[in-house]
């Protein structure tokens, strides 16, 4: 899925820069044909690079290691680890439940209204709209 998305945006023009562990260079999941691949010594460290240098976490429909890696984002947000965005791209309403779980936290009181550090976009149309006013500003 990575990779699809990978080659679109090369396709289109776009840079893209791949991070990827050690282990899955390994078991040949390194996309080949990208112009920046940063092989780290684990998914920790790809983590952490990757939210580093970033002017926005966008979260696409995927897996358990999307889910993952965007919680971690939101927790990192909210503790002043990182201070750009985070977008859920919500196609075709994929994170409808995983919203709905994150502000029952705030409704209980499991988090502050401070911990809504997300932000929901129903289309792509409308990131690039938000992603270029940014850039503006």
């Amino acid at each position: 899925m990575m990779g699809s998305l990978a080659n679109a945006a090369l396709a289109a023009g776009g840079h893209v820069v791949g991070i990827i562990p050690e282990f899955m260079m390994e078991l040949e999941w390194g996309h080949t044909g990208l112009p920046e691949l940063h092989v780290v010594t684990d998914i920790h460290e790809r983590k952490r690079k990757m939210i580093q240098e970033v002017d926005a976490v966008i979260a696409l429909p995927g897996g358990s290691g999307t889910l993952e890696e965007l919680l971690e984002a939101i927790t990192w947000r909210r503790l002043g680890l990182y201070s750009n965005p985070v977008f859920l791209l919500n196609t075709r309403r994929f994170y409808d439940p995983l919203v709905a779980l994150l502000e029952r936290g705030v409704s209980e009181g499991f988090m502050t209204e401070g911990d809504r550090v997300w932000r929901v976009l129903s289309t792509p149309e409308e990131l690039l709209r938000e992603l270029n006013q940014r850039r503006s500003e």
